[in-house]
């Protein structure tokens, strides 16, 4: 039995928490898998956040205390899921974007959360106390990739995007 990451693995540097991720098992109802990437958007120092210009309806959740999810929409069709970190009042998020499930890897946060069913409803669910979704520890990596996040046109320097190896993605 896994046990659930805590509040204090949340409560800590969104690009730490991120970096950190990389690995860990991703359990939600019967589906589970292990994360393999990920990126770190931070409030208002990263231009790219949903928070970049203060608190919205849309962002309020990212203010939030950490280790809760926060789930919005792209395209108007497809799912992201987030997970807010930092201490409540400074707005930040790691978007789960790659995760292996069941020998299927899941390289984009819309099939990500397609399969494993996750829409709007889960937003705001704490992560900690729920037991249909959560984190816990996953598999022991060696390193990750380190790289600009993709998708995105502002805050292009910033190197918030983790990957797993492809050596530690055999592991999975």
């Amino acid at each position: 039995m896994f046990m659930k990451l805590p509040y204090e693995f949340y409560n800590r540097h969104v690009v730490d928490v991120a970096r950190e991720l990389i690995g860990k098992r991703l359990v939600c109802g019967a589906v589970e898998g292990i994360i393999t990437e990920t990126e770190a958007y931070r409030g208002g120092d990263d231009a790219a956040s949903h928070a970049a210009r203060g608190k919205t309806e849309r962002s309020a959740i990212m203010f939030g205390s950490p280790g809760h999810a926060y789930i919005y929409i792209i395209y108007g069709v497809y799912y992201c899921l987030n997970i807010v970190t930092e201490p409540a009042g400074q707005a930040s998020a790691v978007l789960i974007r790659g995760l292996k499930s069941s020998n299927v890897y899941l390289n984009g946060p819309g099939k990500l959360c397609c399969h494993l069913g996750i829409n709007k409803q889960y937003n705001g669910l704490d992560l900690v106390e729920n037991d249909y979704m959560y984190l816990t520890s996953g598999i022991d990596i060696k390193d990750c990739l380190v790289t600009p996040r993709i998708g995105i046109s502002k805050a292009t320097d910033k190197l918030w995007r983790f990957v797993m190896t492809p050596a530690d993605l055999q592991l999975c």
